[in-house]
């Protein structure tokens, strides 16, 4: 890890961000608002997951945005593609490494209600965790029993928020539940999410949050909706519907988060 926070510390070059942001499916390009970028591949960073998930790029991209240094890691490791849930750990505390201490977190989910259609932004204030799976597991000290009822810091809600209402652009607010992926959920499930309380339905983001809190990191997290949910419909989901309704949310999102890593700083 000491590798990793000395190899991306050398990359900001004198930058101090104390904001960085996780981007999901089809929302690499927020990336393109980041000013005097400069990009380091996760493969030259000890410890980074390599995803293989197309729509993510694997990349750190560190540079300006709302006109405040900022880190942004252009994709993420799934549990669905090796079973562990710590995958982004590394990540996270490197992220800590070198100084940041507000994480905001982005995914591409599905909608299970129809006032929030596909392309529109959700901004997460819960979660349920219906995987059942945690980062956590192994981790020796009782540092383990990390307490979430904050899990969502009401301070980054609020600048996100204020943004939104800023650019002008209507924000769902809403709880995401956590699927282990990687096939679609099935109607009966999705019925089943509703009941339990969930607004929209994804396959990550939940293990960051944990890991991030468990690192002491403020964290928020925002979905993009791609697509309504299995049994709304009656049309079969598919990963490439994501990979492009995402970035037609994304562009709402990269206003919002624009406007508010400049407010946070």
């Amino acid at each position: 890890m000491k590798q990793a926070v000395a190899k991306l510390t050398e990359a900001l070059a004198g930058r101090l961000p104390r904001t960085a942001l996780v981007l999901g499916s089809g929302l690499g390009g927020v990336v393109d608002a980041v000013a005097d970028a400069v990009r380091v591949p996760y493969g030259d960073l000890p410890g980074f997951p390599q995803s293989g998930v197309s729509g993510h790029a694997g990349q750190v991209v560190a540079g300006d945005l709302g006109g405040k240094p900022v880190i942004v890691l252009s994709g993420r490791a799934h549990y669905y593609e090796h079973g562990r849930a710590d995958a982004m750990r590394p990540a996270i505390e490197c992220l800590q490494g070198v100084g940041v201490e507000n994480l905001i977190l982005t995914n591409a989910a599905g909608s299970l209600h129809e006032d929030l259609p596909p392309g529109s932004v959700m901004l997460i204030e819960d979660h349920i965790n219906f995987s059942g799976a945690s980062p956590l597991v192994g981790e020796p000290s009782d540092r383990r029993f990390v307490g979430l009822t904050g899990a969502y810091d009401a301070r980054l809600r609020a600048a996100i928020e204020i943004a939104a209402k800023t650019q002008d652009i209507a924000l769902g607010r809403g709880v995401y539940m956590w699927f282990s992926g990687p096939m679609f959920e099935t109607p009966a499930e999705i019925r089943m999410a509703r009941v339990m309380g969930a607004d929209a339905v994804g396959m990550s983001t939940v293990p960051e949050v944990i890991l991030a809190r468990f690192f002491g990191l403020n964290v928020a997290a925002c979905s993009v909706i791609t697509n309504y949910a299995a049994g709304m419909t009656g049309a079969e989901l598919s990963h490439q519907e994501t990979k492009d309704m995402a970035p037609l949310g994304g562009v709402k999102l990269q206003r919002i988060l624009t406007r508010a890593i400049g407010e946070i700083g």
